[in-house]
């Protein structure tokens, strides 16, 4: 049986191998919320994109370990996002959460029940830690 890091770790592969996949989930999560589009309105686009895949490996890492440098990446990035900076509110990670899937399941041909909780359990913990520095 896999575990859910394979889980996850094989479904992102599949995810990675459609050239689209970070345009589809940042088409999705623009196109969502007006609060959303808004804070993406002047943003490089291709930087971002660079940044969810460092984000999703560093998830993986938090995943497998609950490494110290995992997290200390998230509580970064929930400083950037706080209240005081970016003001992105704890509510909009479920959406975050919400809008990923759809591309994953859309990008990866053997999506089910199981690829979705592996999604779910390892983003889980970095928006987490996120969301408690807002």
């Amino acid at each position: 049986m896999n575990t859910i890091d394979e889980i996850f770790c094989d479904s992102y592969e599949r995810c990675l191998k459609k050239a689209d996949f970070f345009d589809r989930f940042y088409d999705r999560y623009i196109s969502s919320n007006d609060i959303v589009a808004q804070k993406f309105a002047n943003t490089d686009m291709e930087t971002q994109k660079r940044m969810l895949g460092a984000s999703l490996h560093m998830l993986m890492s938090l995943s497998k370990n609950d490494s110290e440098e995992a997290t200390a990446y998230f509580e970064r990035i929930g400083t950037v996002h706080g209240r005081s900076a970016h003001n992105i509110g704890p509510e909009l990670y479920d959406l975050w959460m919400t809008c990923l899937l759809q591309a994953v399941e859309e990008c990866d041909s053997r999506y089910d029940t199981s690829v979705e909780n592996a999604w779910r359990e390892i983003l889980t913990g970095g928006i987490k830690i996120m969301q408690s520095m807002y």
